[in-house]
């Protein structure tokens, strides 16, 4: 079975994101398809990027924070980015535990569930362009949740039930991307 990381993409107090990972995980868990696991960035208290040789050369990780971070990464076969807007884009937390690692991620596949005030699509677009750069496969189905309606005033998470039926959608897509690519890391040619 394919190992897929709910991705967590902010590490602020009052975050949003951990609370939607755990009810996308426990929309996942239904399936019985996959493994899911949430993967919360802030577990890993990464310190901003300071590594002495770009991971693009090197997985010999100088930063120790890194390390489990790595091999976090480098067990699982796709991603679901749990990702708010900022500022028109990435968090710096997300952003900053991507620039951590290069080989880990490629060839793997990834959606995001994007959420703000106007539902985060920009911070999905930006996330598809980095991750293009890893070689990574970004699907295009997403889910998009906005502040003012999936959220009630004391911040808790209500989604719709439709929400978990674009969720589905997006994992179907996920799965299918994420079989062959499993294959051709496991028999294909290395492009270290």
């Amino acid at each position: 079975m394919l190992k897929i990381g709910i991705i967590t993409g902010s590490t602020r107090p009052n975050r949003k994101s951990l609370k939607i990972a755990e009810e996308l995980k426990k929309w996942a868990d239904k399936r019985e398809d996959a493994l899911y696991e949430v993967v919360d960035i802030a577990d890993y208290n990464l310190p901003m990027y300071n590594e002495p040789v770009a991971a693009l050369y090197s997985q010999d990780y100088q930063t120790p924070e890194a390390i489990p971070w790595a091999e976090k990464i480098n067990s699982l076969d796709g991603f679901i980015f749990v990702v708010p807007e900022y500022n028109h884009g990435l968090p710096s937390a997300l952003k900053n535990a991507i620039d951590y690692l290069c080989h880990e991620y490629r060839d793997k596949v990834a959606g995001s569930v994007t959420y703000g005030s106007q539902g985060g699509i920009r911070a999905g677009e930006v996330l598809r362009l980095v991750l293009g750069g890893l070689h990574v496969a970004v699907i295009s189905t997403g889910l998009s949740l906005s502040i003012p309606t999936d959220f009630d005033s004391e911040d808790n998470f209500l989604p719709k039930e439709v929400h978990e039926t674009i969720f589905n959608k997006l994992v179907d897509r996920l799965l299918a991307w994420g079989e062959p690519l499993k294959v051709l890391r496991d028999n294909g040619p290395t492009h270290k």
